[in-house]
Parts: structure tokens; sequence; C-alpha cells
């Protein structure tokens, strides 16, 4: 299986048999921008994943010579470093759902499904899965009109406030506030991009998706460990 190339974008596999279904979430993944290989059966997904790595999952729970969660077992087993995976059905049967979480997807999107709440659920479990940098120059430059000096002030401001910004987010999430929460996810999401703090800005939209988990809540926190020291 070939390593991953950092300079390349993330790559999706999407399980789907139906080709409506599967032509509407492939144009979905294609514009976050990310790379599709796309399968019909359980047989092709373990096909395409012992081709390639992938940087998300993306399986119908219902296949025709198998189902969703059989699936996610046998690509855990033959991928050391397996990514995350969300499970998509167009069955709202609330036990469903749990038994999924179970068989250890992510989350679990329910057909039909708005291409914003797509787009977000993909964005989240790709920020958890992608190795980002913590700075991305190109984009604080292009946000600062391309003066460095703006650059460096702008992220010495951002530094001595995010502990604080760190500590409010924790309370507001370990309280239950989420309206707070939700509040200053937002500030921080437009600060991260003026600054170009990429994974920190990562961790802020996969938290953003999932304002009730703990493991993004993990994810938004390390990241902003590892900028701060």
């Amino acid at each position: 299986m070939e390593p991953r190339d950092a300079t390349r974008p993330p790559r999706v596999l999407l399980v789907e048999d139906d080709a409506i279904t599967q032509t509407y979430l492939r144009a979905v993944v294609e514009a976050l921008p990310a790379q599709v290989d796309p399968a019909t059966t359980r047989t092709q997904a373990l096909q395409q994943a012992a081709r390639r790595r992938h940087d998300l999952w993306l399986i119908d729970l219902t296949l025709p010579d198998g189902n969703g969660a059989q699936l996610l077992q046998e690509l855990r087993g033959h991928c050391g470093d397996a990514p995350p995976a969300l499970a998509h059905t167009a069955d709202r049967d609330p036990a469903v759902r749990g038994a999924a979480l179970a068989a250890g997807f992510r989350d679990v999107l329910v057909k039909p499904m708005s291409t914003a709440e797509l787009s977000n659920a993909l964005r989240a479990a790709l920020a958890e899965s992608m190795d980002l940098p913590d700075w991305d120059n190109a984009a604080a430059s292009a946000a600062l009109n391309h003066n460095p000096g703006n650059v460096q002030a702008l992220r010495r401001l951002f530094l001595d406030e995010l502990p604080e910004a760190r500590a409010e987010v924790l309370r507001s999430a370990r309280s239950g506030a989420l309206a707070t929460l939700r509040a200053r996810l937002h500030r921080l999401q437009a600060s991260c991009g003026r600054v170009g703090a990429r994974r920190r800005g990562a961790g802020v939209e996969s938290l953003r998706a999932r304002p009730d988990c703990r493991d993004a809540l993990e994810h938004s926190a390390r990241a902003a460990r590892d900028l701060t020291g």
C-alpha cells in the first residue's frame, strides 16, 4: 500500500451500491476537495483499500455482499493505520445507529442528507485523520495582505490569548453550555483562519461539528497545547 503523500488532497474510500446516491456523495466529497475511490460492494472496497491508503472511509451500512459493520472490521484487520469511518444509511432506527457506533463508526449519516450536513461531517472526520502543519504561512499571508509584520504581530496576539480561549472552550464543553461553546468556537475559527493556525483550526472545526463529542474536544485541546507548548 502506498504511503500518504502530504502534498495531495485527502483520499476517501466511498462505498455505495446505488448509482444515483454514489454520484451525489462523490460530488460532495470531491468538492471539499478530496480524491474519491468508489466501490459498490464489500469485495471492491477491500480491493481498493489494499491498493491505496485512505484518509477516510465512507461506508453504506447495507451492501449487496455483506454489511457495513462487517466491512469495517475487515478493513481494520487489513489496514494497520486505520482512518476514521463514517456510516451512511436510509434507516432511521436508533438501534441501527447505536449498532453502527458500537461497531466503530465515528458517526452515522442518515440519507437523504443535506450537502452542508455531509460536508461538515466529512471535514470534521478528515481534520482528525490528517497530519496537518501547525501553521499555514501562505493562508496567513493572503489573509493579511502579504504583510509579514502583520502576520507575526497577529500570531503573537493569537498565542497570548490561546490559553484562555482553550480554557473557556473546555469549561463550556464540560458544563454543557453549548450555546456559549458554539459562539466561542465561531470566533476562534475566524482567528485561526486569519493567522494560518491550520491544525488548531481543524481541531476547532471538528469540535464545531460535534460539540458534545469527547474525542473531538480532546483533538481540539491537543492542537492548542501543541501550539503553546
